[in-house]
Protein backbone atom coordinates (compact mmCIF):
# COMPACT_ATOMS: atom_id res chain seq x y z
CA UNK A 1 0.00 0.00 0.00
CA UNK A 2 2.68 2.33 0.50
CA UNK A 3 4.49 1.40 -2.79
CA UNK A 4 1.38 2.89 -4.69
CA UNK A 5 1.04 6.23 -2.31
CA UNK A 6 4.36 7.03 -2.70
CA UNK A 7 4.05 6.94 -6.36
CA UNK A 8 0.64 9.35 -6.39
CA UNK A 9 2.64 11.34 -4.05
CA UNK A 10 5.45 11.55 -6.78
CA UNK A 11 2.96 11.87 -9.41
CA UNK A 12 1.64 14.81 -7.83
CA UNK A 13 4.57 16.38 -7.19
CA UNK A 14 5.75 16.37 -10.82
CA UNK A 15 2.48 17.91 -11.71
CA UNK A 16 2.92 20.67 -9.14
CA UNK A 17 6.78 21.03 -10.53
CA UNK A 18 5.11 20.84 -14.17
CA UNK A 19 2.77 23.94 -14.08
CA UNK A 20 5.19 25.56 -11.67
CA UNK A 21 7.84 25.36 -14.37
CA UNK A 22 5.21 26.93 -16.92
CA UNK A 23 4.24 29.79 -14.62
CA UNK A 24 7.87 30.22 -14.31
CA UNK A 25 8.28 30.27 -17.98
CA UNK A 26 5.72 33.15 -17.83
CA UNK A 27 7.63 34.68 -15.41
CA UNK A 28 10.91 34.71 -17.31
CA UNK A 29 8.83 35.46 -20.14
CA UNK A 30 7.98 38.81 -18.28
CA UNK A 31 11.57 39.55 -17.04
CA UNK A 32 12.90 39.24 -20.47
CA UNK A 33 10.21 41.46 -21.88
CA UNK A 34 11.29 44.20 -18.95
CA UNK A 35 15.31 43.63 -20.08
CA UNK A 36 14.42 44.46 -23.49
CA UNK A 37 12.06 47.40 -22.74
CA UNK A 38 15.04 48.49 -19.90
CA UNK A 39 18.18 48.35 -22.04
CA UNK A 40 16.25 49.17 -25.86
CA UNK A 41 14.35 51.75 -24.56
CA UNK A 42 15.07 52.87 -21.41
CA UNK A 43 11.93 52.02 -19.05
CA UNK A 44 13.99 51.71 -16.02
CA UNK A 45 10.90 51.53 -13.98
CA UNK A 46 9.70 47.66 -14.97
CA UNK A 47 12.84 46.26 -14.15
CA UNK A 48 13.36 45.79 -10.74
CA UNK A 49 9.15 44.60 -10.18
CA UNK A 50 9.83 41.73 -12.97
CA UNK A 51 13.31 40.96 -11.12
CA UNK A 52 10.89 40.52 -7.66
CA UNK A 53 8.39 38.56 -9.36
CA UNK A 54 11.53 36.01 -11.14
CA UNK A 55 13.01 35.92 -7.41
CA UNK A 56 9.41 35.08 -5.93
CA UNK A 57 8.79 32.41 -8.23
CA UNK A 58 12.72 30.92 -7.86
CA UNK A 59 12.29 31.14 -4.05
CA UNK A 60 8.91 28.78 -4.72
CA UNK A 61 11.36 26.50 -6.73
CA UNK A 62 14.07 26.46 -3.39
CA UNK A 63 11.06 26.16 -0.89
CA UNK A 64 9.74 23.02 -2.98
CA UNK A 65 13.49 21.73 -3.56
CA UNK A 66 14.27 21.41 0.07
CA UNK A 67 10.68 19.91 0.87
CA UNK A 68 9.99 17.42 -1.55
CA UNK A 69 13.83 16.37 -2.60
CA UNK A 70 15.75 17.02 0.35
CA UNK A 71 17.67 19.41 -1.38
CA UNK A 72 18.60 22.54 1.00
CA UNK A 73 19.18 25.58 -1.53
CA UNK A 74 20.36 28.68 -0.14
CA UNK A 75 19.53 32.28 -1.05
CA UNK A 76 22.10 33.40 -3.97
CA UNK A 77 21.78 37.19 -3.85
CA UNK A 78 23.98 39.56 -2.71
CA UNK A 79 23.54 41.02 0.63
CA UNK A 80 20.91 43.87 -0.10
CA UNK A 81 22.31 47.54 0.15
CA UNK A 82 21.72 49.90 3.04
CA UNK A 83 19.73 52.83 2.89
CA UNK A 84 21.37 55.84 1.62
CA UNK A 85 22.78 58.21 4.82
CA UNK A 86 22.59 61.89 4.77
CA UNK A 87 25.57 63.88 4.88
CA UNK A 88 26.09 66.45 7.56
CA UNK A 89 24.16 69.51 5.75
CA UNK A 90 21.46 67.30 5.25
CA UNK A 91 21.65 66.25 1.61
CA UNK A 92 22.80 62.50 -0.04
CA UNK A 93 25.42 61.97 -2.24
CA UNK A 94 25.14 59.62 -5.26
CA UNK A 95 28.68 59.50 -7.02
CA UNK A 96 29.06 63.47 -7.91
CA UNK A 97 25.27 64.28 -7.97
CA UNK A 98 23.91 65.40 -4.27
CA UNK A 99 19.96 65.00 -4.05
CA UNK A 100 17.72 66.77 -1.44
CA UNK A 101 15.97 63.19 -0.79
CA UNK A 102 16.96 59.77 -1.07
CA UNK A 103 14.60 58.38 -3.55
CA UNK A 104 17.22 58.85 -6.42
CA UNK A 105 20.18 57.62 -4.69
CA UNK A 106 18.17 54.39 -3.12
CA UNK A 107 16.66 53.18 -6.51
CA UNK A 108 19.76 53.93 -7.59
CA UNK A 109 21.69 51.27 -5.06
CA UNK A 110 19.11 49.18 -6.00
CA UNK A 111 19.49 49.04 -9.30
CA UNK A 112 23.04 48.54 -9.24
CA UNK A 113 22.16 45.89 -6.81
CA UNK A 114 19.97 43.99 -9.11
CA UNK A 115 21.40 44.56 -12.58
CA UNK A 116 25.01 43.53 -11.35
CA UNK A 117 23.91 40.41 -9.34
CA UNK A 118 24.78 36.95 -11.27
CA UNK A 119 22.01 35.40 -9.69
CA UNK A 120 19.85 38.04 -11.34
CA UNK A 121 20.34 36.45 -14.87
CA UNK A 122 20.63 33.28 -13.57
CA UNK A 123 17.30 33.42 -12.10
CA UNK A 124 16.40 34.37 -15.89
CA UNK A 125 18.11 31.49 -17.37
CA UNK A 126 16.23 28.95 -15.44
CA UNK A 127 13.14 30.40 -15.30
CA UNK A 128 13.30 29.96 -19.68
CA UNK A 129 14.99 26.80 -19.49
CA UNK A 130 13.00 24.94 -16.41
CA UNK A 131 10.04 23.88 -18.97
CA UNK A 132 12.58 21.77 -21.46
CA UNK A 133 14.90 20.54 -19.12
CA UNK A 134 12.66 20.60 -16.41
CA UNK A 135 9.31 20.31 -16.81
CA UNK A 136 9.19 17.68 -19.72
CA UNK A 137 11.27 15.66 -17.48
CA UNK A 138 9.24 15.48 -14.23
CA UNK A 139 6.20 15.41 -16.56
CA UNK A 140 7.17 12.49 -19.18
CA UNK A 141 4.57 10.01 -17.20
CA UNK A 142 1.83 12.32 -17.30
CA UNK A 143 2.40 13.35 -21.25
CA UNK A 144 2.66 9.42 -21.83
CA UNK A 145 -0.81 9.14 -20.52
CA UNK A 146 -2.16 12.43 -21.80
CA UNK A 147 -0.85 11.27 -25.41
CA UNK A 148 -2.37 7.58 -24.64
CA UNK A 149 -5.88 9.23 -24.24
CA UNK A 150 -5.73 11.54 -27.16
CA UNK A 151 -5.01 8.59 -29.29
CA UNK A 152 -7.72 6.46 -27.58
CA UNK A 153 -10.34 9.03 -28.28
CA UNK A 154 -9.11 9.46 -32.07
CA UNK A 155 -10.13 5.53 -32.14
CA UNK A 156 -7.06 4.11 -31.76
CA UNK A 157 -7.95 2.23 -28.37
CA UNK A 158 -4.80 -0.04 -28.93
CA UNK A 159 -1.96 2.63 -29.27
CA UNK A 160 -3.67 4.46 -25.95
CA UNK A 161 -3.29 1.71 -24.05
CA UNK A 162 -0.09 0.63 -25.07
CA UNK A 163 1.18 4.56 -24.42
CA UNK A 164 -1.28 4.34 -20.88
CA UNK A 165 0.59 0.99 -19.51
CA UNK A 166 4.15 2.15 -20.46
CA UNK A 167 3.42 5.09 -18.24
CA UNK A 168 1.94 3.08 -15.27
CA UNK A 169 4.97 0.65 -15.56
CA UNK A 170 7.82 3.77 -15.32
CA UNK A 171 5.82 5.86 -12.93
CA UNK A 172 7.08 3.66 -9.67
CA UNK A 173 10.83 4.50 -10.20
CA UNK A 174 10.61 7.21 -12.60
CA UNK A 175 8.21 9.88 -11.05
CA UNK A 176 10.88 9.92 -7.59
CA UNK A 177 13.87 10.34 -9.47
CA UNK A 178 12.87 12.83 -11.57
CA UNK A 179 11.29 14.82 -8.55
CA UNK A 180 14.83 14.64 -6.78
CA UNK A 181 16.74 15.15 -9.94
CA UNK A 182 14.81 18.27 -10.40
CA UNK A 183 15.69 19.67 -6.90
CA UNK A 184 19.52 19.11 -8.53
CA UNK A 185 18.74 21.08 -11.27
CA UNK A 186 17.47 24.00 -9.85
CA UNK A 187 19.97 23.78 -6.96
CA UNK A 188 22.74 24.07 -9.89
CA UNK A 189 20.84 27.27 -11.35
CA UNK A 190 19.48 28.63 -8.16
CA UNK A 191 22.16 27.89 -5.92
CA UNK A 192 24.73 30.47 -5.29
CA UNK A 193 27.80 30.68 -6.73
CA UNK A 194 31.06 31.00 -4.97
CA UNK A 195 31.45 34.89 -5.34
CA UNK A 196 27.60 34.97 -4.01
CA UNK A 197 28.95 33.09 -1.41
CA UNK A 198 31.93 35.25 -0.75
CA UNK A 199 30.34 38.09 -0.87
CA UNK A 200 27.44 36.51 1.80
CA UNK A 201 30.33 35.45 4.19
CA UNK A 202 32.28 38.57 3.73
CA UNK A 203 28.76 40.98 5.12
CA UNK A 204 28.67 37.83 7.53
CA UNK A 205 31.90 38.31 8.17
CA UNK A 206 32.00 42.25 8.97
CA UNK A 207 29.14 41.95 10.86
CA UNK A 208 31.09 39.67 12.74
CA UNK A 209 34.01 41.45 13.12
CA UNK A 210 32.53 44.30 14.18
CA UNK A 211 30.43 42.54 17.25
CA UNK A 212 33.61 40.87 18.14
CA UNK A 213 35.82 43.96 18.37
CA UNK A 214 32.83 45.34 21.04
CA UNK A 215 32.92 42.27 22.64
CA UNK A 216 36.61 42.00 23.31
CA UNK A 217 36.22 45.65 24.58
CA UNK A 218 34.22 44.83 26.92
CA UNK A 219 35.91 41.39 27.80
CA UNK A 220 38.99 43.40 28.36
CA UNK A 221 37.26 45.83 30.51
CA UNK A 222 35.46 42.70 32.76
CA UNK A 223 39.32 41.78 32.81
CA UNK A 224 40.46 45.12 34.04
CA UNK A 225 37.79 45.37 36.95
CA UNK A 226 38.41 42.26 37.78
CA UNK A 227 42.38 42.59 38.18
CA UNK A 228 41.12 46.07 39.73
CA UNK A 229 38.63 45.49 42.28
CA UNK A 230 39.54 41.67 43.08
CA UNK A 231 43.57 40.71 42.83
CA UNK A 232 44.74 43.58 42.85
CA UNK A 233 43.02 44.94 45.81
CA UNK A 234 44.21 41.88 47.93
CA UNK A 235 47.74 42.03 46.82
CA UNK A 236 47.50 45.78 47.84
CA UNK A 237 45.80 44.21 51.63
CA UNK A 238 48.93 41.56 51.91
CA UNK A 239 51.27 44.03 51.32
CA UNK A 240 50.18 46.58 54.02
CA UNK A 241 49.62 43.70 56.21
CA UNK A 242 53.23 42.30 55.78
CA UNK A 243 54.72 46.11 56.27
CA UNK A 244 52.11 46.66 59.83
CA UNK A 245 53.91 43.07 60.62
CA UNK A 246 57.23 43.89 60.48
CA UNK A 247 56.41 46.99 62.60
CA UNK A 248 55.32 44.56 65.27
CA UNK A 249 57.67 41.70 64.58
CA UNK A 250 59.92 43.37 67.65
CA UNK A 251 57.42 44.64 69.74
CA UNK A 252 54.57 42.04 69.42
CA UNK A 253 55.45 38.66 67.99
CA UNK A 254 52.45 37.08 68.75
CA UNK A 255 50.17 39.73 66.69
CA UNK A 256 52.85 39.84 63.94
CA UNK A 257 52.86 36.08 63.34
CA UNK A 258 48.49 36.73 63.19
CA UNK A 259 48.88 38.99 60.43
CA UNK A 260 51.42 37.10 58.65
CA UNK A 261 48.87 34.18 58.89
CA UNK A 262 46.23 36.64 57.29
CA UNK A 263 48.19 37.68 54.96
CA UNK A 264 49.03 34.01 53.74
CA UNK A 265 45.49 33.14 53.05
CA UNK A 266 44.51 36.67 51.64
CA UNK A 267 47.59 35.58 49.50
CA UNK A 268 45.86 32.00 48.67
CA UNK A 269 42.07 33.53 47.65
CA UNK A 270 44.22 36.02 45.42
CA UNK A 271 45.61 33.08 44.09
CA UNK A 272 42.50 31.29 43.42
CA UNK A 273 40.82 34.79 41.65
CA UNK A 274 43.56 34.75 39.20
CA UNK A 275 43.77 31.46 38.41
CA UNK A 276 39.59 31.63 37.94
CA UNK A 277 40.24 34.92 35.66
CA UNK A 278 43.21 32.88 33.65
CA UNK A 279 40.84 29.83 33.28
CA UNK A 280 38.03 32.75 32.00
CA UNK A 281 40.64 33.60 29.45
CA UNK A 282 41.76 30.39 28.29
CA UNK A 283 41.62 27.02 30.39
CA UNK A 284 45.16 25.30 30.60
CA UNK A 285 43.34 22.27 30.13
CA UNK A 286 42.04 23.50 26.94
CA UNK A 287 45.24 24.00 25.27
CA UNK A 288 46.82 21.10 26.59
CA UNK A 289 44.53 18.21 25.87
CA UNK A 290 42.09 19.17 23.24
CA UNK A 291 38.39 20.38 23.14
CA UNK A 292 37.18 16.64 24.17
CA UNK A 293 38.79 16.77 27.82
CA UNK A 294 38.29 20.35 28.11
CA UNK A 295 34.42 19.72 28.13
CA UNK A 296 35.02 16.40 30.36
CA UNK A 297 36.56 18.46 32.67
CA UNK A 298 33.97 21.40 32.37
CA UNK A 299 30.96 18.92 32.76
CA UNK A 300 32.95 17.30 36.53
CA UNK A 301 32.55 21.16 37.45
CA UNK A 302 29.28 21.89 36.43
CA UNK A 303 26.32 21.89 38.64
CA UNK A 304 24.67 19.28 36.42
CA UNK A 305 25.01 15.65 35.77
CA UNK A 306 26.44 16.02 32.50
CA UNK A 307 27.24 13.13 29.61
CA UNK A 308 29.79 13.93 27.44
CA UNK A 309 30.60 12.00 24.01
CA UNK A 310 33.13 13.07 22.21
CA UNK A 311 34.22 11.85 18.36
CA UNK A 312 36.78 14.13 16.86
CA UNK A 313 39.23 12.75 14.20
CA UNK A 314 41.65 15.23 15.64
CA UNK A 315 41.74 18.62 16.73
CA UNK A 316 40.93 21.92 15.80
CA UNK A 317 42.91 25.18 15.57
CA UNK A 318 43.03 26.70 19.44
CA UNK A 319 40.81 29.94 18.55
CA UNK A 320 38.00 27.43 17.39
CA UNK A 321 37.92 25.37 20.38
CA UNK A 322 38.21 28.06 22.52
CA UNK A 323 35.20 29.02 20.92
CA UNK A 324 33.24 25.74 21.06
CA UNK A 325 34.22 25.87 24.71
CA UNK A 326 33.11 29.16 25.68
CA UNK A 327 29.56 28.18 23.71
CA UNK A 328 29.68 24.71 25.96
CA UNK A 329 30.06 26.62 29.42
CA UNK A 330 27.95 29.23 28.77
CA UNK A 331 24.50 26.51 27.69
CA UNK A 332 25.81 24.33 30.82
CA UNK A 333 25.31 27.42 32.47
CA UNK A 334 22.03 28.72 31.07
CA UNK A 335 20.97 25.41 31.74
CA UNK A 336 21.34 25.47 35.37
CA UNK A 337 20.78 28.86 36.06
CA UNK A 338 17.48 29.98 34.21
CA UNK A 339 16.14 26.16 32.87
CA UNK A 340 16.16 24.61 36.55
CA UNK A 341 18.06 21.56 34.38
CA UNK A 342 19.66 18.48 36.36
CA UNK A 343 21.03 17.18 33.90
CA UNK A 344 22.20 17.48 29.97
CA UNK A 345 24.26 15.53 28.03
CA UNK A 346 26.73 17.10 25.38
CA UNK A 347 28.09 15.50 21.83
CA UNK A 348 31.33 16.69 20.21
CA UNK A 349 31.09 15.28 16.30
CA UNK A 350 31.84 15.73 13.18
CA UNK A 351 29.86 17.03 9.72
CA UNK A 352 32.18 16.46 7.11
CA UNK A 353 34.78 18.66 7.55
CA UNK A 354 32.13 20.86 10.16
CA UNK A 355 32.75 20.63 14.26
CA UNK A 356 29.42 20.11 15.13
CA UNK A 357 28.22 20.68 19.12
CA UNK A 358 25.05 19.34 20.36
CA UNK A 359 24.04 20.23 24.24
CA UNK A 360 20.48 19.02 25.34
CA UNK A 361 19.15 19.70 28.83
CA UNK A 362 15.92 18.21 30.97
CA UNK A 363 14.95 22.14 31.68
CA UNK A 364 11.46 23.81 31.48
CA UNK A 365 12.82 25.29 28.18
CA UNK A 366 11.40 28.52 26.59
CA UNK A 367 15.38 29.43 25.92
CA UNK A 368 14.93 32.19 22.57
CA UNK A 369 17.97 33.35 21.34
CA UNK A 370 16.22 36.88 20.82
CA UNK A 371 15.35 37.56 24.33
CA UNK A 372 18.74 35.97 25.84
CA UNK A 373 21.72 37.92 26.23
CA UNK A 374 23.78 34.80 26.94
CA UNK A 375 22.92 33.08 23.99
CA UNK A 376 23.45 35.98 21.70
CA UNK A 377 26.88 36.15 23.15
CA UNK A 378 27.21 33.08 21.67
CA UNK A 379 26.51 33.97 18.51
CA UNK A 380 28.69 36.43 18.12
CA UNK A 381 31.73 34.27 19.18
CA UNK A 382 30.37 31.91 17.10
CA UNK A 383 29.99 34.50 14.03
CA UNK A 384 33.69 35.29 14.31
CA UNK A 385 34.48 31.97 12.26
CA UNK A 386 31.34 31.63 10.36
CA UNK A 387 29.90 29.58 12.81
CA UNK A 388 25.81 28.89 13.72
CA UNK A 389 23.75 28.37 16.31
CA UNK A 390 20.47 26.87 16.03
CA UNK A 391 18.24 26.59 19.38
CA UNK A 392 15.09 24.20 19.87
CA UNK A 393 13.56 24.80 23.32
CA UNK A 394 9.62 24.44 23.10
CA UNK A 395 7.95 25.61 26.46
CA UNK A 396 8.24 22.73 28.84
CA UNK A 397 11.48 21.65 27.50
CA UNK A 398 13.89 20.05 26.60
CA UNK A 399 16.36 22.01 25.01
CA UNK A 400 18.83 21.43 22.54
CA UNK A 401 21.64 23.98 21.06
CA UNK A 402 23.25 22.77 18.13
CA UNK A 403 26.58 24.53 17.25
CA UNK A 404 28.20 23.93 13.48
CA UNK A 405 31.71 25.55 12.71
CA UNK A 406 32.47 24.78 9.32
CA UNK A 407 36.20 24.12 8.12
CA UNK A 408 37.20 22.61 11.49
CA UNK A 409 38.98 20.36 9.94
CA UNK A 410 41.48 19.68 6.67
CA UNK A 411 39.40 18.30 3.60
CA UNK A 412 41.17 15.92 1.47
CA UNK A 413 40.39 16.09 -2.71
CA UNK A 414 37.34 14.29 -3.93
CA UNK A 415 38.54 11.32 -6.07
CA UNK A 416 36.86 11.10 -9.63
CA UNK A 417 33.96 8.76 -9.49
CA UNK A 418 31.52 7.28 -11.85
CA UNK A 419 28.85 9.82 -11.30
CA UNK A 420 31.66 13.01 -11.88
CA UNK A 421 32.36 11.31 -15.45
CA UNK A 422 28.39 10.66 -16.74
CA UNK A 423 28.41 14.09 -15.44
CA UNK A 424 30.90 15.47 -18.05
CA UNK A 425 29.31 12.93 -20.51
CA UNK A 426 26.14 14.58 -20.38
CA UNK A 427 27.47 17.96 -20.23
CA UNK A 428 28.85 17.41 -23.92
CA UNK A 429 25.77 15.40 -25.08
CA UNK A 430 22.87 17.24 -24.01
CA UNK A 431 22.38 20.02 -26.99
CA UNK A 432 22.20 17.34 -29.32
CA UNK A 433 19.19 15.71 -28.82
CA UNK A 434 17.60 19.30 -27.33
CA UNK A 435 17.78 21.38 -29.87
CA UNK A 436 18.41 20.11 -33.49
CA UNK A 437 16.71 16.59 -32.69
CA UNK A 438 13.80 17.96 -30.55
CA UNK A 439 13.40 21.91 -30.62
CA UNK A 440 13.61 22.46 -34.33
CA UNK A 441 12.14 19.07 -35.31
CA UNK A 442 9.37 20.35 -33.17
CA UNK A 443 9.08 23.41 -35.35
CA UNK A 444 9.68 21.65 -38.52
CA UNK A 445 6.21 19.81 -37.65
CA UNK A 446 4.08 22.58 -36.89
CA UNK A 447 5.52 24.37 -39.88
CA UNK A 448 4.29 21.17 -41.78
CA UNK A 449 7.98 21.68 -43.74
CA UNK A 450 8.24 18.51 -46.34
CA UNK A 451 11.85 18.62 -45.31
CA UNK A 452 12.89 15.79 -43.28
CA UNK A 453 16.70 16.31 -43.56
CA UNK A 454 18.75 14.55 -40.39
CA UNK A 455 15.95 14.33 -38.05
CA UNK A 456 14.99 11.43 -36.66
CA UNK A 457 11.59 12.31 -35.42
CA UNK A 458 10.76 13.13 -38.91
CA UNK A 459 11.58 9.64 -40.64
CA UNK A 460 9.65 7.80 -38.04
CA UNK A 461 5.81 6.72 -38.61
CA UNK A 462 3.37 9.41 -37.82
CA UNK A 463 1.92 7.92 -34.87
CA UNK A 464 5.31 7.73 -33.17
CA UNK A 465 6.76 11.54 -34.79
CA UNK A 466 5.28 13.40 -31.80
CA UNK A 467 6.58 10.98 -29.05
CA UNK A 468 10.09 10.92 -30.92
CA UNK A 469 10.04 14.88 -30.44
CA UNK A 470 8.45 14.96 -26.93
CA UNK A 471 10.75 11.90 -26.19
CA UNK A 472 14.28 13.86 -27.82
CA UNK A 473 13.44 17.15 -25.62
CA UNK A 474 12.93 15.09 -22.36
CA UNK A 475 16.42 13.29 -23.11
CA UNK A 476 17.98 16.76 -23.57
CA UNK A 477 16.64 18.39 -20.75
CA UNK A 478 17.58 15.43 -18.74
CA UNK A 479 20.40 15.30 -19.52
CA UNK A 480 21.26 18.72 -19.03
CA UNK A 481 19.80 18.25 -15.70
CA UNK A 482 22.03 14.97 -14.83
CA UNK A 483 25.18 17.07 -15.93
CA UNK A 484 23.71 19.97 -13.12
CA UNK A 485 22.83 17.08 -10.73
CA UNK A 486 26.64 15.85 -10.97
CA UNK A 487 27.50 19.20 -10.51
CA UNK A 488 26.04 20.16 -7.61
CA UNK A 489 26.67 16.16 -6.53
CA UNK A 490 30.05 16.55 -6.89
CA UNK A 491 30.10 19.99 -4.99
CA UNK A 492 28.33 18.25 -1.84
CA UNK A 493 31.15 15.45 -2.05
CA UNK A 494 34.16 17.92 -2.44
CA UNK A 495 32.53 20.35 0.92
CA UNK A 496 31.38 16.42 3.02
CA UNK A 497 35.44 15.04 2.61
CA UNK A 498 37.60 15.33 5.08
CA UNK A 499 40.58 13.50 6.53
Amino acid sequence: MAAPRSTLTALARSTALAGLSLLGLAAGLAMLTAVLLTFLIGLVIVFPPAVRLARAVTRRQRVLAARWSGIAIDEPYRPEPPPPVPQADGWYRDGRTLYRKPTIPAFNKRWNWMTKDPATWRDLAFLLSAPAAGGFVVAAPLLAVAYGVAWAAGGNAAMGVVWILLAMIAAPWYAPWAVRLHGQFAAALLGPTEKARLAQRVSRLDAARTEAVDSQAAELRRIERDLHDGAQARLVAIGMTIGAAEQLLESDPQAARALLGKAREASATALQEIRRLVRGIHPPVLAERGLGDAVRALALDSPLRVRVTVDLPERASAPLESAAYFAVSELLANAARHGDATEAWVDLSTQGPALRVTVTDDGHGGADPERGTGLRGIERRLGAFDGVLAVNSPVGGPTTAVIELPRAFRQRPAPTTPWRLLGRLCWVLWPIPLFPQGLVAMVFKLVGSPVKSWFLALHVPEPFQWPVIVGMIALGGGLLAIALASTVRNRETENGACV
